[in-house]
């Protein structure tokens, strides 16, 4: 590597907040709630990065501002210092955004949790009379 990607603290910040779905936009979130995933970790947006040739750097010991608790962020490197994108498929710090959010489902890691179909659901079910008391 060369001198300039040894630098990182000039390199775009990229919290996991920022894409996730479970998020409000007060609270961090960056893009729209449909273009967002659930839950991301720093390992994946960093593989996504790594999948979209963008050089990356995970900080693990860093803390969002917002949510202290919420732990890790990733460097990446969007422009050289010459000025010329890495990718020229992604020109902005938005546009990496959307492209990770719509990476990150498909990451090997992500266990798929399907719920298993209900058997019974058109079956009577136990009417009771329930509800509000009439005063």
């Amino acid at each position: 590597m060369d001198r300039e990607t040894l630098n990182i603290k000039k390199w775009t910040v990229f919290y996991p907040v920022y894409i996730n779905s479970k998020k409000t936009v007060a609270e961090g979130r960056r893009i729209s709630l449909s273009n967002a995933c659930e839950n991301p970790t720093c390992l994946e947006i960093n593989d996504c990065c790594s999948h979209l040739k963008l050089p990356c750097a995970i900080e693990l010991d860093k803390a969002y501002p917002r949510d202290f608790m919420q732990r890790g962020r990733v460097r990446v490197l969007l422009k050289k210092e010459d000025g010329t994108l890495c990718n020229p498929a992604i020109p902005s710090r938005k546009q990496l955004m959307l492209r990770v959010a719509e990476l990150v489902p498909r990451h090997p890691g992500r266990v798929k949790k399907q719920e298993p179909a209900a058997t019974s659901t058109a079956g009577p079910s136990k009417s009771s009379k329930g509800g509000k008391k009439k005063r």
